[in-house]
């Protein structure tokens, strides 16, 4: 008998399945192919704005997908760098076949864990709550806990102009059944939907036709642990639309599936296709697009910017309008792909359900998109579903937390209408919840645990013990307060011997003083909030003084806290009042 079956081995599955066996359950983790283990269907990167806020969160709490991007990055870009340090955010090109291969052999190596092969097909549960998985085949996987984490493969469908089938991304099959399953227990059914750009051969691109971008130097490794840095080994190109490419595209949009009905999910509203974009923004007269290595040395690139469902024959003419594709050959068209997802307000803010103990559910089936979301969902979702089965009290993030508190709030207290994307501005304390300082945050709790090592937890104090002397040091020597001026420019003497991340956390905390008293404070404050806990049993359909909304939006979604509930969509400050002085009553 396996302790906890995590369903899919994508990004949320594959940190699912480590955390769990990492705590010491037997975790078995079935994925329909072993060949799409760890797959980047889409863009062949990982990280990026608030991306990768949650790539070093995951890696902070001892994931895996900080580790294996710095083996295998081909090119390391820190974007934002004109603006603040609460808005840096680390992404690199990632050879996707590589990647792949180093989480396969991980997941094989791994302590306590099982892969196989084979389709979820029905969850089992005995007095309401998880006691097995079904496969397709017919075996029957008994368990404590299941982590669904199935991403695009629920009845998925291709869509390519006037073509459509049934099938998972790049060609791989779609999972047929466990979509009813999770029906019969009482989920709602949501349509959503995503998109791709085509892949061009390498040796038809006339790269001197675009603007080399090179990577960062030095480059950033995403993972804290990760020693000797890691090397930029290709450039990136930069190329744009035109007149000629928007023209093929207006003269097609009856032909558009996202303009004629046939694509009925909903799509992601920060990353459009391109006929969407030549729509939406009919002023502007070109849009970037980036020329992007699938891997190194492998024959295919990734045309980003380019996403669409166009029919094959505008997909080829409107392609070779772009400067240095004019005689591109297109080895995989871009196309859409359809699938099923629930509605997150059905979970509680640990990724549970909230009416089957032992069920947690990770990445695209809550409705977000992107491959760091999924990671960071599913170690989240990982960590619940192996303190359920130690009968331990749940791992809680916030909002004044993490990002990962920030995502898990919004989905399951407002929930989603589109494919929820992680960006910077969705923190409200986004100068303290910085990348660089995800391990000072989030890794002497992962370590209580049993999910961060020893090791791991070693050179997190080191280093906030070395960021502390160096501030005194700096304060003592009067370079503190030239620190502060915007314009300087204070050499820390490489003597003193102190590592760049002692020296970025010293110079950040100098800096930044002030705001970062005022966050704390109002941290402070939003936090009296967040530990006034409410009942879950509560019935507010007995607290009259309550609007008839709030009582119903209330019941649906049972807040945790006064602070969530504040949150909740329909609940408004005055409702909040009544809370507040009810709850105030019962503690008296």
């Amino acid at each position: 008998m396996a302790t906890v079956v995590v369903i899919g081995a994508g990004h949320a599955g594959c940190e699912a399945a480590l955390c769990c066996a990492r705590m010491g359950l037997d975790t078995v983790l079935l994925t329909m192919n072993l060949e799409s283990v760890a797959l980047m269907p889409c863009n062949p990167s990982i990280g990026g704005t608030g991306k990768g806020h949650l790539v070093r969160e995951v890696d902070a709490l001892g994931g895996e997908m900080g580790l294996a991007a710095d083996k295998v990055t081909l090119q390391s870009r820190m974007l934002n760098l004109g603006k603040g340090p609460a808005v840096h955010s680390l992404r690199a090109q990632a050879d996707k076949r590589r990647y792949h291969l180093n989480m396969l052999n991980t997941l094989f190596d791994q302590e306590n864990l099982t892969l196989r092969q084979g389709e979820a097909a029905q969850i089992m549960t005995r007095n309401g709550a998880v006691c097995g998985v079904k496969t397709l085949s017919g075996d029957m996987i008994d368990c404590r806990a299941a982590v669904v984490c199935t991403g695009v493969y629920l009845k998925s469908r291709i869509i390519i102009g006037e073509a459509q089938w049934e099938a998972g991304p790049q060609g791989l099959m779609p999972a047929g059944q466990l979509t009813q399953s999770l029906m019969d227990l009482g989920f709602e059914i949501r349509r959503f939907k995503t998109g791709t750009p085509a892949r061009v051969a390498a040796n038809s691109i006339d790269f001197e036709k675009m603007t080399p971008q090179p990577g960062d130097e030095p480059p950033v490794p995403f993972s804290f642990m990760t020693d000797g840095g890691v090397k930029n080994k290709v450039n990136c190109y930069l190329t744009w639309t035109n007149e000629r490419t928007h023209e093929i595209i207006r003269q097609n949009l009856h032909r558009a599936p996202m303009f004629t009905g046939s694509i009925t999910g909903i799509g992601a509203r920060y990353c459009p296709s391109i006929e969407t974009k030549i729509v939406r923004f009919a002023d502007k007269d070109r849009h970037q697009i980036f020329l992007e290595p699938e891997g190194g040395g492998y024959p295919e690139w990734y045309v980003q910017g380019m996403s669409t469902s166009m029919p094959e024959d505008v997909q080829w003419e409107m392609y070779r309008t772009i400067p240095g594709l004019e005689k591109c050959q297109i080895t995989r068209l871009a196309y859409a792909i359809e699938y099923d997802c629930i509605d997150p307000m059905t979970l509680t803010p640990h990724l549970g359900a909230k009416h089957i103990p032992g069920l947690y559910m990770a990445g695209q089936v809550n409705g977000t998109s992107g491959y760091e979301e999924a990671a960071a969902q599913g170690i989240y979702a990982g960590i619940n579903a192996a303190l359920y089965c130690k009968e331990k009290e749940p791992f809680l993030l916030t909002r004044d937390q993490a990002y990962i508190g920030v995502m898990v709030d919004d989905l399951t207290t407002k929930g989603t209408d589109e494919p929820y994307r992680m960006m910077t501005s969705r923190a409200e304390h986004r100068l303290y919840l910085r990348q660089d300082n995800a391990d000072l945050r989030l890794t002497e709790r992962a370590h209580k645990i049993g999910l961060a090592t020893d090791e791991r937890m070693r050179r997190t104090q080191q280093k906030a013990k070395d960021t502390q002397e160096l501030i005194r040091r700096l304060q003592e020597n009067g370079m503190a307060k030239e620190m502060k001026r915007p314009e300087a420019q204070v050499e820390i003497p490489a003597e003193w011997g102190y590592n760049a991340a002692a020296t970025e956390q010293a110079r950040i905390q100098i800096k930044y003083e002030g705001y970062l008293q005022r966050e704390m404070a109002q941290i402070k404050s939003a936090r009296a909030m967040e530990e006034a806990l409410l009942p879950p049993d509560l019935d507010y359909n007995s607290l009259t003084s309550l609007r008839l909304e709030a009582r119903q939006k209330l019941t649906d979604a049972r807040p945790l806290s006064l602070g969530q509930a504040s949150r909740i969509p329909g609940v408004s400050p005055a409702d909040i009042a009544v809370l507040t002085v009810w709850l105030k009553r019962l503690q008296a």
